[in-house]
């Protein structure tokens, strides 16, 4: 997970009141973190969510999408101040999001990735100790400490 995300991109208390506003976000802090144009990354995420909702069910969200400038997979993890409707599979309200964005060629390695996302966020005491963290540095700790010690 530690070279998916940094503590950079991780938003502790993300304020939103719409899937659209809580994408338009996560494209904000991505692009300060990857270099990328907002715009850019909001129109990939959007574009990915007309073709179904990446709202996963138990209050999660994995948002992903392809930029061709990218020259890595990059991962953002945000905990909503308060849930938001996602359009999600279960129509449950959404707390966690983690954005992945992957270069157009990635192939493999983007589908990694979100796998690895998705294995982490199906541990309901991982989601339950992230619910309970309102501090960046403890959430990227969980993040990255939870995965290494699964992996032993």
């Amino acid at each position: 997970m530690h070279e998916l995300i940094t503590p950079g991109g991780i938003i502790a208390n993300l304020k939103a009141s719409s899937k659209k506003q809580a994408l338009q976000e996560l494209a904000r802090k991505a692009a300060e973190v990857t270099g990328q144009h907002e715009r850019a990354i909001f129109d990939v995420l959007l574009e990915r969510e007309r073709l179904g909702t990446t709202g996963v069910g138990h209050g999660i969200a994995i948002p992903h999408g392809k930029l061709s400038s990218l020259d890595r997979v990059y991962g953002l993890f945000a905990r909503l101040e308060r849930p938001i409707d996602f359009d999600a599979i279960d129509e449950q309200p959404v707390d966690l999001m983690f954005l992945l964005l992957a270069p157009e060629q990635a192939g493999a390695d983007h589908l990694k990735a979100l796998a690895r996302v998705s294995r982490l966020l199906r541990d309901s005491s991982v989601c339950d100790k992230l619910r309970g963290c309102d501090k960046a540095d403890a959430i990227y700790a969980l993040l990255t400490e939870t995965e290494a010690s699964n992996a032993a």
